[in-house]
């Protein structure tokens, strides 16, 4: 039986983050008269977020048992004609489910912050920005319409910013928080010109009014043109997608943004932010339904950035930036399960992902902590011996990551893979040969890492800036004395996180496989036309069981390319370490298209950005000073100047020379008057 929601309930799981971000980003600052310490900062916050959960599980369990459902407008802003600007929330499986993955990331985040930013100055500052991210992205997953929806989607972008540029004293971080803001400015364009175009032909902001309506827009082609209005839309809607979601070519940002602390590297590109556009996607699936134009786009641009963003995790080495390329990979194929209408996979991949990918995030910031803020694997190895927890938890992290059977990774990567090996659609013979070689790589990447990291001999002390931390990091006043050469674990507020985020990576996806995918979870969450997009119908026919997956899954391409992979990370990097020497002086041109990032970055500043300033400048230069400053402005008072210089001649004042003047006009007159009349 359907059960409706308390409206309370659901005010309060936005509002409780909110509402530690003001104590502890204005009171507990210079701004507010620093009234709150630290202690109480990061209580406050850290409270709030743990009550959010705690709602979220409650709705959770609300929504997959007992049916219960909301979808109402908690306040009209203002009506616009006959548009609607409304606060509302919609809370049905998907929603359900984004709000604790949301809240339960968040609020690890929030604990292993304590340890992590211990001795940072901005350490309530951080506390409020990342307390009021939360409030951003459940306003965000909740939302009941496309304004709320933008707000959300803008107000993540916002405290993004302010994060990723923490350490604003340092200019790349400024660099890199700017690069974040304007790429997503591009993206951002699309998608509110698709919203634009959904408000204009369907009249509304609903969700639902807007969806019930895609049967007329369906109809429709865009003025002007013979492309299909529903199409247009879709693309629209996903361009928000491509940057919001780090997919090829507005990927850019994302590795960049490892200037900000670790936690946030977690919070936002990990779990949240940058799944925003898997949400939103999966959320408008009734409208992506009506275009096969579309997903096939959507599946490409997945296809690519599942591939060609992995090829790039194998060169890095900072640990941060592989653990980062690893996420502009899988979100790639998150995007190709949405082009294969498998929207429901999409969303499992994007929790299981959730999990085990701020795992590792987090798992990388406790090594970077035990390696006295030393960030480049080169100069790592052995450090199981000395940080056993943080190794175990990146282990299991990893292999969910590959998706060894079993792990919560497996279960949603390979019905990823399925999925799109069943779809029809043009582009799809592309998308599953890059999902399938991607397996390889993330393997061989991911172990690369593992291995130069936790096993062989210990290189710190080959380090050459062993003696020369960065100057951001000197918050590490309690490690100024220890030896450069020794590792130690990270205290238990860093590591009790750890243990919390691999219990998921480990046992989620076995456990709700069932109902997210071939259960009623997104029964009235997400449609999909089994008729002309039968991906999902064909997975739940071969479908028998978590258990006999896997076992199934023993015996599949998947898995033996990953052990592939992992295998020759472990005979480069630990049998015979001077080989990939080697092999990175026989293919030098290629290790430099991908050190150079494919010459995106490049072809960004010295196309785009200088061609755009060299318009600017021509149409200031000509368009502003010369033809409106020059022609019409001074023109104009020019001319008048010389037709008054001209007139004021006539203007004598002497009474004969205006009679005379009168002669004249009356001599002309009688002139012209005897030509007419001939």
């Amino acid at each position: 039986m359907s059960q409706t929601l308390s409206v309370s309930t659901l005010l309060a799981v936005p509002l409780l983050p909110l509402a530690g971000a003001v104590l502890a980003g204005v009171f507990g600052t210079a701004f507010g008269g620093n009234w709150l310490g630290r202690r109480l900062s990061h209580t406050l916050t850290i409270l709030g977020v743990l009550l959010a959960f705690i709602l979220s599980a409650m709705t959770l369990k609300s929504v997959a048992m007992d049916g219960a459902r909301f979808n109402e407008t908690i306040y009209t802003w203002m009506v616009v004609g006959g548009l609607k600007m409304e606060v509302g929330f919609l809370v049905d499986g998907l929603s359900a489910m984004m709000m604790c993955v949301v809240t339960f990331v968040s609020l690890m985040v929030h604990i292993y912050t304590i340890g992590y930013m211990e001795e940072e100055d901005g350490y309530n500052r951080f506390f409020g920005y990342i307390s009021l991210f939360t409030f951003a992205m459940l306003m965000l997953v909740m939302s009941n319409n496309m304004l709320q929806l933008f707000f959300g989607w803008e107000a993540v972008g916002l405290v993004s910013y302010l994060l990723i540029g923490f350490y604003y004293n340092k200019p790349s971080a400024t660099h890199a928080n700017m690069k974040a803001f304007l790429v997503n400015r591009v993206g951002d364009f699309g998608f509110i010109l698709g919203i634009g175009l959904i408000a204009a032909y369907a009249g509304t902001l609903n969700y639902s009014e807007a969806f019930a309506k895609g049967g007329e827009l369906a109809k429709l082609t865009l003025p002007g043109t013979g492309w299909m209005l529903v199409t247009v839309v879709c693309i629209c809607l996903f361009i928000g997608a491509m940057g919001k979601s780090a997919q090829f070519p507005l990927h850019v940002w994302l590795p960049d943004s490892m200037e900000g602390p670790t936690p946030i590297s977690a919070l936002i590109h990990a779990a949240t932010m940058v799944t925003a556009g898997i949400f939103m996607v999966a959320r408008m699936s009734p409208l992506f339904e009506l275009s096969d134009t579309a997903l096939s786009f959507i599946m490409v641009i997945g296809g690519i950035t599942a591939l060609f963003m992995g090829f790039m995790g194998i060169i890095q080495n900072d640990i941060k930036r592989v653990v980062a390329y690893s996420t502009l990979s899988q979100l790639g194929y998150m995007t190709v399960a949405l082009g294969a209408s498998a929207y429901s996979v999409a969303v499992f991949h994007l929790m299981t992902h959730a999990f085990f990918k701020a795992l590792l995030f987090l798992a990388a910031g406790s090594v970077i902590l035990g390696m006295h803020h030393n960030q480049d694997i080169r100069w790592m190895g052995g450090v199981r011996k000395t940080m056993p927890i943080t190794w175990i938890t990146f282990l299991l992290g990893t292999l969910a990551l590959i998706g060894t059977p079993l792990f919560a990774g497996f279960y949603s990567k390979d019905s990823i893979i399925e999925a799109v090996h069943e779809s029809h659609l043009a582009g799809a013979g592309f998308a599953h040969f890059a999902v399938l070689a991607g397996v390889f790589i993330t393997a061989f990447y991911s172990f690369r890492l593992y291995f130069l990291v936790f096993h062989g001999k210990e290189r710190h002390d080959q380090n050459p800036d062993a003696h020369h931390p960065s100057h951001h990091h000197a918050h590490d006043a309690h490690d100024h004395h220890a030896p450069h050469h020794e590792s130690r674990e990270s205290p238990w507020v860093v590591t009790v996180p750890l243990v919390l985020l691999a219990i998921p990576s480990v046992v989620i996806g076995f456990m709700t496989i069932q109902p997210m995918l071939f259960g009623d979870f997104f029964k009235d969450a997400i449609f999909v036309n089994l008729q002309k997009h039968p991906a999902m119908q064909e997975l739940a026919k071969a479908f028998h069981g978590p258990v006999q997956m896997a076992l199934h899954g023993l015996m599949t391409a998947p898995f033996w390319l990953a052990l592939s992979g992992a295998a020759l990370a472990w005979y480069l990097y630990m049998v015979n370490p001077a080989l990939p020497t080697t092999i990175k002086r026989l293919f030098h041109p290629l290790y430099v298209v991908l050190e150079n990032k494919y010459y995106l970055d490049w072809f960004n500043e010295n196309v785009l950005a200088r061609g755009t300033r060299a318009l600017g400048m021509g149409l200031w230069k000509v368009g502003d000073q010369k033809v409106i400053d020059g022609t019409l402005v001074n023109g104009s008072w020019k001319m008048v100047g010389w037709v008054s210089s001209l007139v004021r001649r006539l203007q004598s004042g002497y009474i004969y020379h205006y009679a005379f003047g009168m002669i004249i006009g009356v001599f002309v007159l009688m002139t012209y008057f005897v030509w007419l009349n001939k």
